[in-house]
């Protein structure tokens, strides 16, 4: 036999066995399976072969740039979603991937239209985006709850392939399963490893059920060593990992994913423990009957929004963000010259993702820039056709592209000792700084923000106020940009600020990890004990 490739390997394709090369529909499904299986080069050959077998294949067009955004091949990503949308206007999801896509080259043409037609779409009740891109376009919480719903009713329904949970026997330790494909060196662990090891041991058993990459990591062995039980669930079925949940009597399963990628929500639609919660990866409804709990605080939601959440809330008393006490920065702080800054001048950064940039954001900073002179704004961008975008925009707003600095990804303890050459973080709107807020705030640099009204446009309120920096909270955009331009030209004032969140950071109850332990598991056994007693899930308040 000649040498085959893995393409071939993976169709176990030998000698004259090949009829299945004739099927562009065999290799798009084969290309679903081996991208569920984390081989992404064979494929993005298997969906290759359908197309060049059925150019019109509107479908493995989506599959395609769905693939290929994963993997931050962003230009073929936009070109495979633009294919597909010629082909098939009303396939479902795309729409919204190839806004998405868009917005992570940051090509914000026609943007406005585009969102009119996005909202039209979702009150008509069409499958026009997934959830999580859409809360980086549009603060509202209505319109979110709604897109969740055709979501999960469409991709998610609650099934019925398992029994009923019958009630289990009370424990004498509640048994917590923690979800997720992010227990490895990702924004999820580093928030949340410490939680795992500091939780009650008499009163609660401790499991993780892991579906993500075995990467062997510092968090990922972290995590493996903090937790009573590691379960590594990637090699099984959906429902064969609900069956291991219940066979252990699960009583709460905690999914940190949500509709995130590489999510298995089927787990909870099956029922893996008789009381659901969604926590930290999606920062939202997601609007499945068999999610009973959403944890949050009264910022994030305050109770005249609990409309738009299915799922019953927990109020925590503080952030709902859990954190790791202690990370640790590089003591060799890089030079500002290292880091692309001039040696003078006012340093404003924003380390979110860029498909959280907004042509609204992006003309805020453009005038605060204007006001603030020598002032540079650094931000992470890893794409070059995204940086050649932002710098057109920037030009278009008539800043000098100079002033506008690209971030080069660096190891964590580095990327962190890298706040000390800002002087104040800009948010963006309405999707918020989550982990980077917390890691800014942390290194003692202020978080400017301007609250909204959907659950991620009011995070970084909740962390600012969780350092007791309320004064860091605006409500207009014309707030957010007068404040930064105030603390740009008054370094007395910034220098108030920056010495009080330092004398704050000690005590503060966003890096107090066995406090929000304790808290939580307040809420754990709230739940449990309304579940013992035969009630319906309701609104948890947890005392200070």
């Amino acid at each position: 036999f000649k040498q085959k490739t893995a393409y071939e390997i993976s169709l176990g394709l030998v000698g004259s066995e090949m009829c299945i090369r004739d099927s562009p529909e065999a290799h798009n499904n084969l290309g679903v399976t081996l991208k569920n299986l984390g081989q992404h080069e064979a494929a993005v050959e298997c969906y290759e072969k359908a197309l060049a077998l059925k150019p019109d294949y509107a479908e493995a067009y989506r599959n395609h740039g769905n693939l290929l955004l994963g993997l931050k091949r962003l230009d073929e990503a936009l070109a495979s979603y633009e294919s597909a949308v010629a082909l098939n206007p009303d396939l479902d999801w795309m729409l919204g991937n190839s806004l998405h896509a868009r917005m992570h080259l940051c090509l914000w043409d026609d943007l406005e239209n585009r969102l009119h037609e996005l909202t039209n779409k979702i009150n008509n009740g069409e499958k026009v985006i997934s959830p999580l891109p859409l809360l980086a376009l549009i603060d509202d919480p209505e319109i979110h709850r709604k897109t969740a719903e055709i979501y999960a009713n469409k991709k998610f329904p609650k099934s019925h392939v398992l029994p009923e949970i019958g009630r289990y026997p009370k424990h004498k330790k509640i048994r917590i399963g923690y979800f997720s494909a992010d227990f490895k060196n990702h924004p999820v662990a580093f928030l949340t490893a410490e939680l795992y090891e500091v939780h009650d041991r008499e009163r609660f058993e401790i499991h993780a059920f892991s579906f993500g990459a075995d990467t062997q990591d510092e968090m990922n062995l972290r995590i493996k060593a903090g937790v009573d039980h590691f379960h590594d669930v990637r090699s099984m079925s959906h429902e064969d990992t609900a069956m291991l949940a219940r066979s252990v009597e699960l009583d709460i399963a905690v999914d940190l994913g949500g509709y995130t990628a590489n999510c298995r929500t089927e787990i909870f639609a099956m029922s893996a423990a008789p009381i659901q919660i969604s926590y930290i990866g999606y920062p939202g409804t997601m609007a499945a009957d068999y999610i009973d709990y959403l944890i949050a605080d009264q910022t994030i939601i305050p109770e005249d929004h609990q409309q738009y959440y299915l799922e019953k809330i927990v109020y925590m008393p503080n952030s709902y963000q859990v954190n790791i006490s202690k990370r640790s920065a590089s003591e060799a702080s890089l030079s500002r010259h290292e880091l692309g800054l001039p040696e003078t001048g006012f340093v404003f950064c924003c380390f979110n993702n860029v498909f959280k940039i907004t042509p609204t954001t992006f003309d805020s900073w453009a005038r605060i820039l204007k006001a603030v002179d020598g002032s540079v704004l650094l931000i992470y961008a890893f794409n070059e056709s995204t940086k050649t975008n932002l710098t057109k925009e920037i030009v278009l707003r008539g800043i000098d592209p100079s002033r506008l600095i690209f971030a080069e990804q660096l190891p964590v303890p580095e990327y962190l000792a890298r706040y000390r050459h800002a002087d104040l973080f800009l948010d963006t709107h309405p999707y918020n700084a989550g982990t980077t807020a917390s890691d800014a705030l942390r290194m003692g640099l202020p978080v400017l923000t301007c609250i909204g009204s959907s659950f991620i446009s009011r995070i970084a309120a909740s962390l600012v106020k969780a350092v007791n920096l309320p004064e860091l909270i605006t409500n207009t955009q014309e707030e957010y940009e007068s404040l930064a331009i105030e603390l740009a030209s008054n370094p007395e004032k910034l220098k108030i600020i920056k010495e009080k969140l330092v004398d704050n950071l000690p005590t503060a109850p966003l890096y107090d990890t066995s406090l929000f332990a304790g808290h939580l598991e307040s809420a754990y056994m709230a739940m449990y004990d309304r579940y013992q007693k035969g009630l319906d899930p309701d609104h948890i308040y947890v005392k200070h």
